[in-house]
């Protein structure tokens, strides 16, 4: 599954296409850039952007899980954690140590509840937040799936696990549906990203990897993810299910098939990598943007705001600035503790060198 260097093939593309969905989507309807209508025609793409990184995450995640518990027999939490912390904790409270600067000096509003809710990871559960940390509720619920899922996967065997990640993913559109029920159209909280809400996109990723060696076995699975038909077909539906979505009877029905498609097109495309769409997937310039997808999801939201009417945030100066300072905290603080991470994988805390490069993907 891994290619040259530990990196899975095509999840950095795949990355670099989610994180395209999101500047789209964030970048239309704000001041100076020339919209072509994509959101009006296949509905709401960053969310589609979004939900792309979380199936992704489900995926990679228990996968490295199962290749740890293969070859060591257990899972080190320790080192689950330790890893997680060295990947997404500098970039995240640097960020978040500039948007203070920021609001000290005038340039933005942060109020103390938005600080409290990003700081602890739980701005998917503000209802009241601030476009700068709006966007900060994805992060929240990859946080609390990191807290739950290792500890899940390592009471349970591969069976047990496949069961509660299946019910996981049937939930969701039913707490999503039930929310819509309880409270009335306007309502905040209607449409709040809570993690039982929003843990079927994560929860289909963890589905696949966990019955990934029993598919991979399978004839009329290999045919069907073989096919150059997969993504033909999958993608407009896709687009044709997330256009409708919002609407209770289509996402209860629609958002499972959806997000099984997703899912399907991301495993085939670790295995499809000399494919058309597999080439450009991991063309130099495609993975970089994938590598960079985390800073860039992380600098966008300030620059990319369709509520503000400033140089700061018109386009074309607005993206190129979230370019920046995302350059800039990938050279600066991401790729430095690449380093850091490679040096803790030969001590004795992080006996497992294999899967943490093939970690470093993520």
């Amino acid at each position: 599954m891994a290619a040259g260097g530990g990196r899975i093939p095509s999840l950095d593309g795949l990355r670099a296409v989610s994180i395209s969905l999101v500047l789209y989507g964030h970048l239309e309807g704000g001041h100076g850039f020339p919209s072509i209508g994509i959101t009006r025609w296949f509905g709401d793409v960053a969310h589609l952007g979004v939900t792309v990184f979380f199936v992704i995450s489900g995926f990679l995640i228990t996968s490295l899980l199962m290749s740890e518990r293969e070859r060591t027999g257990t899972i080190s939490l320790k080192n689950f954690y330790l890893r997680r912390t060295l990947r997404i904790f500098p970039a995240f409270y640097a960020f978040i140590l500039a948007l203070i600067a920021a609001s000290v000096l005038g340039w933005i509003d942060l109020g103390g509840r938005d600080l409290a809710f990003a700081l602890t990871y739980t701005v998917n559960y503000d209802a009241d937040r601030s476009w700068n940390i709006g966007h900060l509720w994805s992060l929240s619920i990859e946080e609390q799936f990191y807290l739950l899922w290792p500890f899940v996967f390592l009471m349970l065997r591969e069976r047990r696990a496949v069961i509660a990640a299946v019910l996981a993913f049937a939930a969701g559109p039913l707490v999503r549906l039930a929310m819509r029920l309880a409270f009335p159209a306007g309502s905040p909280w209607r449409d709040l990203e809570i993690f039982p809400a929003m843990a079927d996109s994560i929860a289909i990723g963890c589905v696949l990897a966990l019955l990934r060696p029993w598919l991979l076995e399978q004839a009329w699975y290999l045919r069907l993810t073989g096919s150059a038909w997969l993504a033909i077909v999958l993608v407009p539906l896709i687009l044709a299910i997330n256009s409708r979505l919002g609407y209770g009877l289509v996402d209860l029905v629609g958002s499972p098939i959806l997000l099984v498609s997703i899912a399907l097109l991301i495993e085939a495309s670790t295995r499809r990598a000399q494919s058309l769409a597999g080439r450009f997937l991991n063309l130099p310039p495609v993975v970089f943007l994938g590598v960079l997808s985390y800073s860039l999801y992380l600098w966008q939201q300030p620059f990319l705001n369709r509520h503000l009417d400033t140089t700061p945030t018109s386009f074309p100066l607005n993206l190129a600035l979230a370019f920046g300072c995302a350059l800039l905290s990938y050279f600066l603080i991401e790729r430095p503790l690449v380093g850091v991470r490679r040096r803790l994988e030969r001590s004795p805390v992080l006996p497992d060198a294999k899967l943490a490069r093939t970690e470093g993907a993520r």
